[in-house]
């Protein structure tokens, strides 16, 4: 069986890097790498409040792609970083993003390109697709996430402690006993808290189930990189604000407007693990059931992460059906 590294293509390094003014004292980091004259795509990555890595380059043919990364709002190579002091989140919200990103691509001079995200990027890429169809020209989903409220509690109000409940304790272990009732909310409070003494060590907690779940077979690295105290509090404080406010969305919007996708004929490709814990398959089959057209994938021996080989597998199968 070919492993994760062998399945995407060679590592390459970008032609052209950048800061995006995007407004309210935001700026932007963007990459672009691959053939400058190749077919446009966008990578989203997940979180919110991941931020990209050389390796998301690869899941692209560098001789046909035109491949753009960014770090969105707050996280990453984007300033200023949630994690400084005085970093604020009032303008970091879905529609910020949406707008941020269709500000990219008219800079850049694209006149239409591929939408590619993972999880909470699965999130962003239909919320985004679904306000300006026609920059879009192929959608590729993978690990589908819609924030409704439901999913949130799958997630964070006990649901995957079923399969979990060893990370689960350590999960609960900062909340005292009276608040793990609504652990998202008992989690804003101290992620909030100016003191690095509480909202790190949250910061970690969060950041650290997430990783502990997110593969079929458990990354002893992956877990240690999460809690990186600088990665673990931007990526655990953006997303905490996103669930608190459920996205901005109203509930199933994203499921419900794929219409504007399905009008125009935009094609897709969904790619879910069967063993997802922290997405789990039930918003991919809505999702499809909603939008027949497009592909569903279900990889049978995969949980979330896109760095699971037949998840990566598929996925490169998408791009390059795409490329052609």
């Amino acid at each position: 069986m070919p492993t994760f590294d062998e399945i995407l293509y060679p590592e390459i390094e970008p032609f052209d890097e950048g800061m995006l003014l995007v407004g309210d004292g935001n700026r932007l980091y963007y990459e672009q790498s691959g053939n400058p004259d190749g077919k446009p795509v966008v990578f989203l990555h997940g979180g919110p409040g991941g931020g990209v890595a050389p390796w998301h380059r690869r899941f692209f043919d560098p001789e046909k792609y035109r491949i753009v990364l960014f770090d969105q709002r707050g996280c990453g190579r984007s300033l200023p970083h949630v994690a400084d002091p005085g970093a604020e989140l009032r303008f970091n919200t879905t529609w910020h993003l949406v707008a941020d990103l269709e500000l990219l691509r008219r800079n850049l001079g694209i006149p239409r390109w591929q939408v590619f995200g993972g999880s909470w990027g699965s999130a962003l890429a239909l919320a985004y697709a679904e306000t300006h169809p026609d920059s879009v020209s192929e959608i590729v989903l993978r690990g589908v996430f819609t924030l409704r409220r439901h999913e949130l509690e799958w997630f964070y109000e006990g649901g995957a402690s079923v399969l979990f409940p060893d990370e689960w304790e350590r999960f609960v272990a900062p909340i005292p006993v009276l608040e793990r009732s609504r652990m998202i909310e008992a989690y804003h409070r101290r992620l909030s808290d100016p003191d690095p003494a509480v909202h790190v060590p949250a910061a970690v907690a969060w950041s650290q189930w997430e990783a502990a779940t997110v593969s079929l077979h458990q990354d002893a690295q992956r877990i240690a990189d999460a809690g990186e105290p600088r990665h673990a509090t931007a990526f655990a404080r953006i997303e905490n604000h996103y669930f608190m406010h459920g996205g901005w969305l109203r509930p199933e919007q994203l499921i419900e407007d794929v219409g504007a996708l399905r009008e125009r004929g935009i094609p897709g490709v969904i790619v879910q693990g069967r063993y997802d814990v922290c997405t789990p398959i039930m918003t991919a089959w809505d999702l499809h059931r909603a939008w027949p057209e497009a592909e569903l994938v279900i990889v049978p021996d995969a949980g979330h992460a896109a760095s699971e080989p037949g998840i990566a597998r598929a996925l490169r199968a998408a791009t390059d059906r795409f490329a052609r």
